[in-house]
């Protein structure tokens, strides 16, 4: 089992391959499969700003594209010139990819300043009241 630990260090290594010479704030995240699998991402930026692409989504997209669909947690840490500091918390478009795979009241979300120190959330308390797939689903099925 991958603890807590275990995914904030590949949360930081992943922060080491962000592309920011924009910010200079550097984002990385790490993924956990159901199945104990981790794919790492970090943020991309552009300098038309609209292409940038957070950390938690590099990961979320890295992992689908190789046939995942099941996920237990993330961790997400941050800090300018790869520094870390403070905590990280997810955007608002971040937290809707995150929902569209993932339970929300059963996935986690871990916010890390270090290894020693972090936050967890399951993801319906960072996007209450969350739009999903079931959301489109018809009431009445032909």
């Amino acid at each position: 089992m991958v603890t807590e630990k275990e995914l904030i260090r590949k949360a930081i290594e992943a922060m080491e391959y962000a592309y920011t010479p924009y910010s200079d704030f550097q984002v990385g995240a790490a993924l956990l499969t159901e199945d104990g699998k981790i794919y790492q991402g970090c943020n991309i930026e552009n300098a038309a700003y609209t292409p940038t692409v957070c950390a938690e989504r590099t990961a979320f997209f890295k992992a689908v594209s190789q046939g995942e669909r099941h996920f237990s947690a993330i961790c997400i840490v941050g800090g300018k010139h790869g520094i870390l500091s403070g905590y990280t918390a997810p955007c608002g478009v971040c937290r809707q990819v995150m929902r569209e795979f993932c339970q929300p009241d059963v996935f986690r979300i871990i916010l890390a300043r270090d290894e020693e120190h972090w936050k967890e959330y399951v993801l319906s308390e960072l996007l209450p009241e969350g739009f999903g797939p079931e959301n489109l689903q018809s009431e009445n099925p032909k």
